[in-house]
């Protein structure tokens, strides 16, 4: 294993540790019963301030969720080319090395997902529908910061037109710090939420980036 994948290794393998970490203190730093129905949350006066600066703008939580098809829908055509060259190929082995990766990370990161849907750690500062739900850590941030900067070195290795790759990572970087920064900002997670969910992804993405690195080493 070349030095550069081993250091990307352990880059992942810090940033999960932090994770974790920031996970434990969520649990258990100035746990207070601030949210709806008296559900409690960790780091809660700076979570609290955070809330009331911002407010609640469900138009925006609205839009954010709605535009969460981009990154599904970018699984979805990633999947397919998969499955399209699984059958003209006749063999898993002959698959794409790069979809692969791809495709056991995304089992990764929806693991995740169910994981912590699961666990309920924290609950939103709001009810949506009448519904205390789970929040942390930000599952839309996850599933943004995982699935978008990954997109852009696949697409690049499909896309021939430097004009058209430009393009699309500035596209791409755009709609994610929206994306990111709508559902901070929307209201329906506290602070440590998105903190949260953009650690887990950064270290899932540094992983994803280190076995690649394995294959161009």
């Amino acid at each position: 294993m070349e030095k550069q994948s081993k250091q990307k290794f352990l880059c992942a393998v810090c940033l999960l540790a932090a994770f974790v970490l920031w996970t434990l203190a969520v649990t258990r730093v100035d746990v207070q019963a601030i949210g709806p129905e008296g559900s409690s949350v960790g780091f809660a006066a700076l979570n609290d301030a955070f809330h009331h600066l911002t407010g609640v703008h469900l138009a925006l939580y609205n839009l954010t969720d709605l535009l969460e098809v981009v990154p599904l829908g970018i699984v979805a055509g990633f999947a397919a080319l998969g499955l399209v060259q699984l059958i003209r190929r006749k063999s898993l082995l002959k698959v794409d090395y790069s979809i692969l990766v791809l495709g056991g990370f995304y089992v990764l990161v929806f693991a995740a997902y169910v994981l912590f849907e699961a666990l309920a750690l924290n609950y939103r500062p709001v009810l949506i529908e009448g519904v205390l739900e789970a929040s942390y850590p930000s599952s839309t941030t996850l599933l943004v910061l995982c699935v978008m900067p990954t997109a852009i070195p696949e697409l690049n290795r499909r896309i021939r037109d430097e004009r058209l790759k430009r393009g699309l990572a500035c596209v791409i970087v755009a709609y994610t710090a929206f994306m990111v920064l709508g559902r901070l900002l929307s209201g329906v997670h506290w602070l440590t939420d998105i903190i949260g969910g953009a650690l887990l992804a950064a270290g899932l993405v540094m992983l994803y980036s280190a076995v690649m690195s394995l294959r161009e080493a």
